[in-house]
């Protein structure tokens, strides 16, 4: 196999990693609350933010991922309370959902911009030299945030499969008002709901930071990528959406010598457009 390709598929299940970590948090707000969240990809940013100021202050870079997961959480929550919990109780259509979502979107993205400035920022970690594995050069970093996003996705699948709250979870996804009548406490599952969406998304963007630079537009980069997976992972399916981010992740990598990397995003559109033409529900069944 020639290097270079070997080395655009090494650095796409990179990518691919962090896409499917925020893209698990995007199916189940949409297969649970049926909310399409525009938002999603600026609370990606929030915690690749958290992580950076908690890091800067001098705090081990792993211990700050984790208490930006519990702000990214927290902020979440919040939104909940001030937003969708309201929107749901008045019944509010979807496109009123999604004009709210881009909204708040607007307001994360510009918040940061407001607090911490428009430029890039770095954590304060060592620099280490990649590896060399089979002649390919793999960054240190980038098989941190595979090994990584393999832990989250094997905690999340042991929680979705054999705990109390995660066969409560797929019963609401299945049919809310059923399983409201048959003494299912939604309320509590909307809650993890938000834990698990906000914990692996902030995951996501503090992994996006260790590859890339931490910047205020760097979620609304990765909106169309995560919804494209979760679209071509079946709606509302969380391992779908996983094989699906890894599809994606590699295919925009192994085209930019072909388009330039400025047609990433493109790429993940057209996958997008074809998955909707040929299998409308997505790649895999949907709903988890």
């Amino acid at each position: 196999m020639d290097t270079q390709f070997a080395q655009l598929i090494v650095n796409g299940i990179a990518v691919g990693s962090i896409i499917a970590l925020a893209a698990v948090g995007l199916t189940l707000t949409y297969g649970i609350l049926r909310l399409s969240n525009f938002a999603h990809g600026d609370f990606l940013t929030l915690g690749a933010y958290l992580t950076w100021l908690v890091n800067t202050l001098g705090v081990n870079i792993w211990l700050s991922m984790i208490l930006a997961a519990i702000g990214t959480v927290a902020a979440m929550l919040l939104s909940e309370k001030l937003l969708w919990s309201r929107m749901r109780s008045i019944r509010a259509t979807s496109t009123t959902l999604i004009i709210i979502s881009i909204g708040l979107a607007l307001f994360i993205r510009n918040g940061i911009i407001l607090i911490w400035g428009g430029k890039n920022q770095n954590y304060d970690v060592p620099v280490t030299t990649a590896l060399d594995i089979l002649g390919l050069k793999v960054p240190q970093n980038q098989l941190l945030v595979l090994g990584l996003a393999v832990l989250a996705i094997l905690a999340l699948h042991y929680l979705l499969q054999n705990t109390k709250i995660g066969k409560a979870m797929r019963a609401v996804a299945d049919d809310l008002d059923l399983a409201r009548v048959s003494g299912i406490n939604v309320d509590r599952v909307i809650m993890w709901t938000w834990l698990i969406a906000g914990t692996l998304t902030s995951l996501g963007g503090s992994m996006y930071g260790l590859i890339t630079a931490v910047r205020p537009n760097m979620g609304w980069f990765l909106i169309l990528p995560l919804f494209a997976s979760v679209i071509l992972g079946g709606i509302g399916n969380p391992y779908g959406a996983i094989a699906a981010a890894f599809i994606i992740g590699i295919v925009q990598e192994i085209s930019t010598p072909w388009l330039g990397s400025q047609y990433k995003q493109g790429v993940a559109l057209l996958i997008m457009i074809l998955v909707l033409l040929i299998r409308p529900k997505g790649l895999f069944k949907g709903t988890i």
